[in-house]
C-alpha cells in the first residue's frame, strides 16, 4: 500500500484519512472493537463522516486525481453505510434478542418458551 503513495506527506494524509474511517466504521457496527463487540453511535459516524467531508473540500485542488478519487470514494462509501446503519442495527439487535430467548431455554426449559408440538385431540380421530 506505500508503494501507491508518491511521497510521505501523502501517506500520513491517507492514514488520517482511515482512521476517520475505522471510527465511523467502528460506530455504524461495521468492524467490532477491540473486544469483539458491535457498536452503534451514529452521532460518532457522523462526525467522523463530517470530518472526511471537510478534509475532501479544504484539499480540494491540492489532490492528484487518484487521491481525490480515493477521497471521494472513501467518504461516498461512508455516506452509504450510514444511510444503512440503522436497518444494521435492529437486525443485530434482534438477533441477539432471539439468540437470548434460545439462551434461556437451553438453560431453563422449565420456564423457557415452549411450542407444543404434540398431535391435537381433532386430528386423532
Amino acid at each position: 500500500m506505500v508503494d501507491m503513495f508518491k511521497d510521505e506527506d501523502t501517506e500520513q494524509f491517507f492514514q488520517l484519512v482511515h482512521m476517520f474511517q475505522r471510527s465511523a466504521l467502528l460506530h455504524m457496527g461495521m468492524i467490532p472493537d477491540q473486544e469483539g463487540n458491535m457498536m452503534f453511535n451514529l452521532g460518532e459516524a457522523k462526525a467522523g463522516i463530517d470530518l472526511l467531508r471537510m478534509l475532501q473540500s479544504k484539499t480540494s485542488g491540492n489532490l492528484t486525481d487518484q487521491e481525490e478519487r480515493m477521497l471521494k470514494g472513501i467518504v461516498s462509501e461512508l455516506q452509504l453505510q450510514f444511510l444503512k446503519a440503522p436497518t444494521r442495527q435492529r437486525n443485530i439487535e434482534s438477533d441477539a434478542a432471539q439468540s437470548e430467548t434460545i439462551r434461556e431455554a437451553f438453560a431453563n426449559p422449565k420456564s423457557g418458551p415452549v411450542e407444543d408440538l404434540s398431535p391435537s385431540e381433532e386430528s386423532e380421530e
